[in-house]
């Protein structure tokens, strides 16, 4: 198939194109190598997969109308798997219009572009941020999720009520996957893993929030990847059982469908930090915090849907995923 990856220079975005190239397909991946963190760690992963010689690149954002318009004209794609956004629930507390522009401007534009060239099915990348206030664990996308705690996770749920429209309206196959905590080679220097490896190297404590205390259900990327691939190939179907008089949120009428894609095993925050001690062999110091604004207190990922209809579950376990980070970052920062 010829598959469009937004996002494509991104943490999660180039590894999905590796893992798209691996099956055979052509793959024209587009990214916009904003500079909200090191550019050169972008350029660095799209050098990686521009070896691919059925991948090419474009350089484009996605909240711009028109190039994004003559991109879909001549595209010719079967399908798209839209990762680009703007990211970070920290920082859509300090500028949440990059979140608009992005999350919200910019997946009205794929949308159009996927309704207008009648694409086969879009892959819409959600977060596990969507569940908010939510205390009942495991998340559940069955559940509501109307408590968002950040801009970032209410433009990503905005972005699935936008994509059940399309499915509605349109009939334009959509699934829409729930990322948790993703983490590996390759990752964002503002998440935890990458700012704890760079302090505790550097000889410098690591700001704990929570006091240590909260539980995430860390995923590891490549799991990630083959959970988005594998979706890829399942074409969101109707619900023949869906009811209005008991509305399922995770399926519709529509071809719609919502999946969770989780390791499906918290893990303490605190257990997380002694496996990276054990990794890089230096003791952390720990600086103590409360809670952040924005940010949920644990996460653990219900994935019995994903299992069910995709075939899969993540299973990489933070002990083999973060001595995966580990290495790579070694490796690429030569420490």
């Amino acid at each position: 198939m010829r598959i469009l990856v937004t996002g494509a220079a991104g943490f999660i975005g180039s590894h999905v194109v590796q893992r798209l190239a691996a099956d055979g397909h052509e793959i024209v991946g587009i990214d916009n190598l904003n500079n909200y963190y090191d550019v050169n760690l972008k350029l660095a992963r799209l050098e990686r997969i521009k070896s691919i010689p059925s991948f090419s690149f474009q350089k484009l954002d996605i909240a711009d109308r028109a190039p994004m318009e003559a991109l879909f004209s001549s595209g010719k794609f079967n399908r798209v798997i839209h990762l680009a956004a703007q990211a970070g629930v920290r920082y859509s507390l300090t500028n949440p219009h990059a979140y608009i522009d992005s999350n919200v401007t910019g997946t009205v534009n794929i949308l159009e572009g996927c309704r207008h060239l009648r694409i086969e099915h879009l892959v819409f990348a959600s977060t596990s941020s969507v569940y908010g206030m939510n205390t009942n664990m495991p998340f559940s996308p069955h559940r509501s999720v109307d408590h968002p705690l950040s801009m970032y996770a209410s433009t990503k749920r905005a972005g699935e009520l936008m994509c059940h429209n399309y499915a509605a309206l349109f009939g334009l196959p959509v699934t829409a996957l729930r990322f948790f905590t993703v983490y590996g080679p390759w990752g964002r220097p503002d998440m935890a893993l990458f700012l704890f490896t760079r302090s505790m190297l550097e000889g410098k404590p690591i700001d704990v929030f929570n006091h240590g205390h909260h539980k995430r259900d860390f995923t590891f990327v490549t799991d990630i990847a083959e959970g988005v691939v594998r979706s890829c190939y399942r074409i969101a179907e109707p619900n023949p059982e869906w009811t209005g008089a008991q509305p399922d949120p995770a399926t519709s009428k529509a071809p719609f469908r919502i999946y969770n894609i989780g390791n499906n095993s918290p893990v303490n925050v605190s257990r997380y930090i002694e496996v990276l001690e054990e990794a890089l062999g230096v003791k952390a110091k720990r600086t103590l915090l409360p809670l952040q604004l924005g940010d949920v207190p644990d996460t653990h990922a219900d994935v019995d849907d994903l299992m069910r209809d995709v075939g899969y579950k993540p299973a990489t376990s933070v002990e083999q995923g973060i001595r995966a980070f580990v290495d790579w970052y070694r490796g690429y920062y030569k420490v």
